[in-house]
């Protein structure tokens, strides 16, 4: 059984002050820490930048050479990562300290009074309450019947993959699917089977995207994926992946299933303005353009 190690990022510019938090961390409830020791916000913020999911809790001086006061704690918490914050004040400063809680983070501490039993204790139940706070927030950012992104969920995964195609110069492909006829669906078999179809869709997507990609629900019946770094083969080899996958799971149920699918391909360093509510309209727009000509295939004058 691999031993539990507790990660601690501590930011800290004075010498004697972070000797003294590692030599009271030595021991946490029977678990070995791995403490990393930083002098400023713009390290720490580095460290968590390459180090996003390795850091258990950040154990962080209000007064550094490139911050101070409560600044400190706001870039902290600003930047993209999971890890609990607890606070390090002078003598005196408990309002700080409070006035960093009301900010976000999870606990503060008195420079003059900590001890090791106090460092793991306030540790501890920060780690607990930020855990909750990360499965309630994944609560919220989830449709919960097919179990992918929902639309709030979509959205801000998909700003932030936006931006990270946007740094690494990579192209994305943005796909809409949507149920054609699906009302027929639920007022012909019931809401149940209607259920089922949606889950089954939702299983296609999984399946035909990579595990890295974004797949989401927006709502009803309602699709959508985001592809990045997909070459042009790559796009079509992802709708034929699709048109193949969904035409399988009509064998399962007991009335035709068809789908209107758009996709949507964006160099976003081309792009630089561009943004996610874009990229949804185009994708949608070419989803409704197949719509269209599924029930106009000739076009009218």
């Amino acid at each position: 059984m691999l031993e539990h190690v507790v990660h601690v990022l501590l930011v800290e510019d004075n010498p004697g002050d972070a000797r003294l938090v590692a030599e009271l961390l030595k021991d946490f409830d029977g678990r070995r820490v791995s403490l990393t020791h930083v002098e400023t916000v713009s390290s720490a913020l580095a460290h968590l930048a390459t180090n996003p999911d390795r850091v258990d809790a950040v154990l962080l001086d209000l007064s550094l050479p490139d911050e101070h006061g409560l600044d400190t704690v706001r870039r902290i918490l600003a930047a993209d990562h999971p890890a609990s914050v607890v606070v390090m004040t002078g003598d005196g400063d408990e309002a700080i300290g409070d006035a960093a809680v009301e900010v976000g983070a999870q606990d503060y501490l008195i420079k003059n009074e900590v001890t090791a039993a106090a460092l793991r204790k306030a540790l501890r139940f920060a780690m607990k309450r930020q855990d909750k706070h990360a499965r309630l927030e994944r609560q919220s950012l989830t449709d919960q019947l097919t179990g992918l992104h929902n639309r709030r969920g979509f959205m801000v995964q998909g700003d932030q993959q936006l931006k990270n195609a946007r740094r690494n110069g990579q192209p994305i492909v943005l796909l809409f699917i949507d149920l054609d006829d699906f009302k027929h669906v639920n007022d012909t078999y019931g809401h149940a089977e209607g259920d089922r179809a949606l889950q089954k869709t939702a299983a296609v997507l999984k399946k035909c995207l990579r595990e890295s990609d974004l797949k989401g629900r927006l709502g009803g019946d309602e699709f959508v994926g985001l592809a990045v770094n997909a070459s042009e083969a790559g796009e079509i080899a992802l709708r034929a992946r699709l048109e193949l996958a969904l035409r399988d799971i009509r064998h399962e149920l007991p009335y035709t299933l068809n789908f209107s699918i758009g996709l949507c391909r964006c160099d976003p360093m081309r792009d630089l303005t561009i943004t996610m509510e874009d990229l949804l309209r185009r994708a949608d727009a070419l989803m409704y353009e197949e719509k269209r000509k599924k029930k106009d295939p000739v076009g009218r004058v």
